[in-house]
């Protein structure tokens, strides 16, 4: 609240009027910024701890890309008097918030009411994991105003740090408790601001990011798909698509490579991470009704694709990868490894000459995973092994940590991986 005060504070000082939207996904705020062309910003802890905080800025077209980056850091800002002690810090003002306005919260849970059938989940049961997403009001009122029968599950009141690319153990035991219990035909969850999706199905267990948005770029009908180098190969092996881009990790780079794809004359663009969030570049129609597009993460539209596609093959969520060729992935993450330590270490895998790092990278893999068949350098260091396995090394772009990313054949397989390569990771502190 002292942030978003702050923010508003700031607003009024330099002239303009902000609207206050209250608690809402980060998509919802982002839609209504785009539909109103105007600036926005959300104050979120997404999916890290709670004692960090962060804020996403939105552009009145969009979001902040890579080249604006370069320009806000060469603006000189006046700021005005008074808004900081001595020290720098920020003072407390008087409030400057608002009476919230629920706009931008109802543009959302239209959006999809208004596209998708009525009655199309009449008769599937729903576990929505509540924890303290601000998405769990908008997800209920979506899902049974489709006609689901939904079942809230663990509310909280304190921030719960749900991060749906390293999931944590203790929401792995969760979906497999409820998935016991035979109530569901789907469990789902997002971070904390709403715009990354944790699907489960029937069994409870949580489908990786990467695969549900194969499955949901397939149900809209996708011509291009944009994922960053990091996602599962299934986007390439199912063939289901005419072209797929790989980009760096992280939404400014997904929505690059989409409006790329725009002006390759591509018609149905969409875009996914290996979190989940699904990125729409194109306008939707289906029997006459229009779902206009939304360039930046959102969880909700990944669990109605998948669920509807499930209906529409008459399959369980658990079979919607069935005859596909078996690619599993798995993630983890050493925390509190400084990034500078982190771009250090990996150095020694991206020089200018090839043959060196394959040979500093069998050193350094090959007793475990096997001959090096080809490096990637798009972001961090992702490396092939001759039998098509991957084990993909990378500094967070947001917090102090090191991130793996594993891919095999198997789940056991790529969980193997992902183990070896956090020990490997965790020597490089010495």
């Amino acid at each position: 609240g002292r942030i978003a005060n702050a923010c508003a504070r700031a607003a009024l000082d330099l002239g303009y009027a902000p609207v206050y939207c209250g608690r809402l996904p980060t998509p919802a705020l982002a839609n209504f910024g785009l539909r109103r062309g105007i600036p926005s910003l959300m104050v979120t802890g997404s999916h890290i701890p709670d004692d960090r905080n962060g804020i996403k800025f939105y552009k009145p077209a969009g979001e902040i890309l890579k080249p604006d980056e370069q320009g806000i850091r060469a603006q000189r800002v006046r700021l005005p008097a008074g808004a900081f002690d001595a020290a720098g810090a920020l003072l407390d003002r008087e409030p400057a918030l608002p009476a919230e306005d629920p706009s931008a919260y109802r543009a959302y849970v239209r959006r999809f009411l208004d596209f998708l059938p009525a009655g199309c989940l009449a008769g599937l049961r729903v576990g929505l994991y509540e924890h303290s997403s601000v998405a769990r009001d908008a997800a209920y009122e979506v899902m049974t105003g489709l006609g689901a029968r939904v079942t809230r599950l663990a509310r909280s009141e304190r921030f719960v740090p749900v991060d749906t690319e390293a999931i944590r153990p203790e929401d792995v035991r969760l979906g497999r408790d409820w998935g016991r219990s035979g109530e569901f035909d789907c469990l789902f969850s997002t971070d904390g601001d709403g715009d990354r999706p944790l699907v489960g199905d029937e069994q409870g267990h949580w489908l990786r990011g990467d695969l549900a948005g194969v499955l949901c770029a397939h149900y809209l009908g996708a011509d291009a798909v944009v994922t960053p180098v990091s996602s599962n190969t299934l986007v390439e092996k199912c063939g289901w698509f005419q072209h797929v881009l790989r980009t760096r990790i992280g939404s400014p780079y997904v929505i690059a490579g989409m409006q790329e794809a725009r002006s390759a004359g591509c018609r149905r663009v969409m875009g996914y991470e290996a979190n989940g969030g699904f990125l729409l570049a194109s306008d939707l129609e289906r029997d006459g009704r229009r779902l206009p597009s939304l360039p930046t993460r959102d969880a909700l539209i990944v669990v109605l694709a998948l669920l509807l596609l499930a209906r529409e093959l008459g399959r369980p969520l658990s079979g919607l990868l069935d005859g596909l060729p078996p690619r599993f992935t798995a993630s983890g993450r050493l925390q509190a490894f400084p990034s500078e330590l982190s771009r250090a270490r990996l150095a020694a895998l991206a020089s200018d000459d090839p043959a060196a790092d394959r040979v500093a990278a069998e050193a350094l893999f090959g007793g475990r995973f096997g001959p090096v068949a080809d490096i990637d350098h798009t972001d961090g260091v992702r490396v092939t092994f001759a039998s098509g396995e991957i084990a993909h090394l990378r500094p967070s772009g947001n917090a102090p940590e090191f991130r793996a990313y594993n891919e095999a054949d198997s789940q056991q397989r790529a969980e193997e991986m992902n183990r070896i390569c956090l020990e490997i990771l965790d020597g490089w502190r010495e």
